[in-house]
């Protein structure tokens, strides 16, 4: 018997609680694969518009950066641009800090969206299997009840083996899920920990900048 043999037999031993695990594993699956994906492309381009804007922003090129940034769908362009368009209007660190917080504030969500979902499908998958081997549990007790002495033994293993299928499945599935959900917030950690040290390199930049300038006018 081969794998796909063996991995058929197993899901069809497995009893009806098999579907709903399976329906858990697909859309956690979906929801890992999209998050990734959705994480990787912002990294890459909060890293891209950040190298491009920079060497602009230590020019004092504060129009073109902020044209560049308006335009941008990345995270760290919102921000950039938030800072530059309150700079026009106020002068304070405090200000251009509070205007990139806000920026944050909806920036965040959107990375940490949906994430927390793969945990709370590897404890469900966990519950559901479990309750799929006392089903199966169950069903296997009340018809070795009603079967001959000889046949008690061999029909009760074979119950007990097919209960256990379930939790097996759901801890396959479980540990996985876990392990993704910590690796999707340590990226989404990185990313945000990212766009906090540029949003100080961008304050630390312009409050320099204008201290030259001040300096210069003197």
């Amino acid at each position: 018997m081969n794998a796909f043999q063996t991995a058929v037999k197993f899901f069809q031993d497995s009893g009806l609680f098999i579907y709903p695990s399976i329906l858990i594993m697909a859309t956690g699956l979906a929801i890992a694969i999209e998050r990734f994906i959705f994480l990787q492309r912002a990294r890459s381009e909060n890293r891209k518009l950040w190298a491009q804007v920079l060497p602009m922003l230590q020019n004092g090129r504060f129009k073109e950066v902020l044209g560049l940034t308006s335009n941008s769908d990345a995270a760290i362009g919102r921000i950039v641009a938030n800072g530059l368009t309150r700079m026009q209007s106020a002068g304070r660190r405090e200000d251009l800090d509070a205007a990139m917080e806000e920026g944050m504030m909806e920036i965040v969500p959107r990375l940490e969206k949906r994430t927390h979902y793969i945990a709370t499908f590897a404890n469900v998958i966990t519950l559901v299997g479990l309750l799929g081997t006392i089903i199966g549990l169950i069903k296997g007790f009340t018809a070795v009840a009603q079967v001959n002495p000889a046949e008690k033994a061999e029909l009760l293993s074979a119950s007990i083996s097919i209960a256990m299928n379930n939790t097996a499945f759901a801890l396959m599935v479980a540990i996985p899920f876990l392990l993704i959900h910590s690796f999707l917030q340590a990226r989404t950690s990185e990313i945000v920990d990212g766009l906090e040290a540029a949003k100080i390199s961008f304050l630390n930049l312009v409050q320099r900048l204008k201290a030259e300038s001040a300096a210069g006018a003197r």
